[in-house]
């Protein structure tokens, strides 16, 4: 059941439930569960709501944390959220570019870009390669043991070499074989070394007579914003929980999720207000929640929970005294101090004063590292970075603010699964309690994916 703006849908169930986070996927458990006609109380640590998606206001203009635009793939939500953003909503076109081999191509890039440039002999070896690691493993199929052995299975190794090593060495702080496999199929394009054999061999008129791929359709695609960046859809998202009855309470950090005899029984905060449930949907990262727990998990659990890590994200945000610095939305880019580069303005952000933009500057980093404390030095690497790719020069930047996130990313490290199972098993021994989302969920769903797992948290409330 999606939620659709009106009036409340009532329901013979008294139940009080409590939202741990007031994220996308938080706030639409609690649209859908207020639409049932239960009570509901949500607690959100940070000052404003949205979680990642959440908008940040620095001197009269706004600052997303990362490049953040609804999708429409799913129906129901963007229902939902185009009926609660009225006329607040921007349709946008999709216009993603990387930098590769020194030109820009559009986004997510084709195998037929990456091999422009090359030499035909380099060209030949590599898809050699290609095509042998294909039919190797068709013949010897087994299970990859990291992320290194997957790329190498699907690209061959001199492509792996070529395009994926030293990136996602860069992105992550560790190389490929640290990570697990389980990472190449939840976080990189979904493109597999077979639908680049057929899109190449569609280049001289062998035609496949499949649906177009994903990565393909992804190219081609309206995206939703608004005049104040993410933030509206955020902030018009918990304005609605509380016309329909909800309470969005924000600077209130959760310390402690008592239970009694395998059932959650209430919540107490920093500030040791308690507010107690009779079920509770947590969107905190899963081993915070873990480590919240009183009486505290067993020694197993607590073990799991230290190991699951998340990649911290450093974003820079720039009000930059040109009209526009970019031709696209945002860009991506691979030997530079950032991975992405974004510019909301050219997605309909209005930005004062008038003649000036915003430039949303990426970086994953480690908390305490110079890129999270605003080192000097990594603020004059940025600087000369943007200043070599032509986006701006040190003179046209007016201000710059750093926005953080400790638990940007989930990382799938090698050997993390049993440790993750650990955790949502001793969270599923509870039996109103439910550990969901993006952080919660240790996954990388998008901001409609994360919606429709707190639809279905909230539906299974009415299952238990």
């Amino acid at each position: 059941m999606d939620v659709m703006k009106g009036a409340a849908v009532t329901d013979s169930s008294e139940k009080n439930v409590l939202i741990l986070g007031a994220g996308v996927c938080g706030l639409y458990a609690a649209l859908t569960l207020l639409r049932r006609g239960v009570k509901v109380t949500v607690l959100e640590r940070e000052s404003r709501p949205g979680g990642l998606a959440a908008g940040h206001e620095r001197n009269g203009n706004f600052y997303d944390l990362g490049c953040h635009m609804l999708h429409a793939h799913d129906e129901g939500v963007f229902e939902t959220i185009s009926g609660i953003m009225g006329d607040k909503r921007i349709e946008v076109q999709l216009d993603a570019k990387i930098r590769w081999m020194g030109k820009f191509y559009r986004y997510p890039l084709q195998f037929q870009d990456m091999i422009k440039g090359m030499s035909l002999l380099k060209l030949g070896w590599y898809g050699s390669a290609l095509v042998a690691a294909q039919v190797w493993y068709k013949i010897f199929p087994r299970e990859p043991k990291d992320a290194e052995e997957a790329l190498i299975m699907l690209y061959g190794k001199p492509l792996y070499r070529f395009f994926f090593r030293d990136f996602t060495h860069r992105y992550w702080g560790m190389p490929p074989r640290d990570l697990s496999a389980t990472f190449i199929k939840s976080k990189m394009p979904r493109l597999s070394a077979v639908d680049i054999i057929k899109k190449a061999l569609a280049k001289f008129g062998v035609k496949e007579n499949e649906n177009m791929a994903v990565d393909s359709a992804l190219m081609e695609e309206t995206l939703h914003y608004s005049q104040s960046g993410a933030e509206t859809m955020a902030r018009l998202m918990a304005e609605e929980v509380e016309r329909l009855g909800g309470q969005v309470l924000l600077d209130h950090p959760v310390q402690t999720v008592e239970h009694v005899d395998g059932k959650a029984v209430g919540v107490v905060c920093e500030n040791g207000d308690r507010y107690t449930a009779d079920h509770i949907i947590s969107t905190m990262p899963v081993p915070v929640l873990a480590k919240s727990m009183e009486p505290k998990p067993p020694k197993n659990v607590v073990d799991a929970a230290k190991r699951l890590r998340y990649k911290p994200i450093a974003i820079y945000g720039l009000l930059v005294k040109k009209p526009k610095c970019i031709d696209a939305l945002y860009i991506y880019y691979r030997r530079r101090i950032f991975h992405r580069v974004g510019e909301p303005k050219n997605a309909g952000l209005k930005v004062t004063p008038e003649g000036h933009t915003v430039l949303i500057v990426e970086m994953t980093c480690d908390k305490g590292d110079g890129k999270w404390t605003n080192d000097p030095d990594i603020w004059d690497q940025i600087v000369a970075d943007l200043e070599s790719e032509k986006i701006c020069k040190p003179e046209d930047i007016v201000e710059h603010h750093v926005l953080r996130s400790e638990t940007g990313y989930p990382i799938f490290a090698l050997g993390f699964e049993p440790h993750l199972e650990t955790l949502q098993s001793y969270v599923a021994e509870i039996s109103n309690l439910q550990s969901t989302g993006r952080q919660g969920g240790f996954c990388y769903p998008n901001m409609h994916s994360a919606m429709r797992m707190g639809a279905d948290a909230a539906e299974a409330v009415f299952g238990l």
